[in-house]
């Protein structure tokens, strides 16, 4: 069940989490190319990997949401972060299919082309996304619909790979490490951050269990 309470400071940020590592920012071309916000209004952002517990933008709250027709997946290769070339990992996307348990974060107008640049520069730096305007439903008061940005799969990326199996998925996180930490480390504070919010993600808890029972 979604918390039914906002969400001001969600958990401590992980020194674990995929955030880009400071520097400059990339200019403003690189997401106004992508997508098309609405200006003078906020902008709500979804989180669902690590994003939710480490967002690295400003914002003014953040709220328990739920995406319908896309779900959470291991389902983009990760040659740098998570992964080696020679063995490369896993990390998150929303892939299409079902539906999907996060956090939705709200900026307001002034801070928007400052967390646009920010979330281009850690997320679209291989360009494995397809940046989407979906509408979400919020949790606790406030409005309970929203337009949010979300960072979906692109399944012609070579990146992209969905197709594996549980098993397989499994084997891949047990045995990879990349710049910023063991693969398992990953998929640790993801679930781990899901619990804390009390969002029960069948698939992703079922794939914990069994890289557990793989590295003891």
């Amino acid at each position: 069940m979604l918390l039914e309470t906002s969400l001001p400071s969600l958990l401590p940020a992980d020194p674990g989490a995929d955030a880009a590592p400071a520097g400059r920012l990339p200019p403003s071309s690189d997401w106004t190319r992508d997508i098309a916000v609405e200006p003078g209004t906020d902008l709500w952002v979804f989180g669902y990997g690590s994003l939710m517990w480490n967002p690295g933008f400003a914002h003014q709250e953040a709220r328990p949401a739920v995406l319908r027709g896309y779900h959470r997946s291991f389902c983009i290769s990760s040659s740098r972060y998570r992964g080696t070339p020679e063995r490369p990992g896993l990390v998150l996307g929303l892939d299409r299919g079902g539906s999907c348990r996060g956090v939705a974060f709200r900026v307001a107008v002034e801070g928007v082309p400052g967390a646009l640049a920010y979330l281009w520069d850690r997320e679209m730096s291989t360009r494995a996304y397809c940046p989407k305007l979906l509408p979400l439903r919020l949790a606790g008061d406030g409005p309970g619909a929203v337009t949010a940005l979300c960072f979906v799969v692109d399944r012609r990326h070579r990146q992209y790979c969905g197709c594996i199996g549980q098993s397989d998925m499994a084997e891949r996180i047990a045995g990879c490490c990349g710049e910023r930490g063991p693969n398992t480390e990953y998929l640790a504070n993801t679930v781990a951050h899901l619990d804390a919010l009390g969002i029960r993600d069948k698939r992703l808890f079922s794939l914990y269990e069994e890289v557990r029972r793989r590295t003891g």
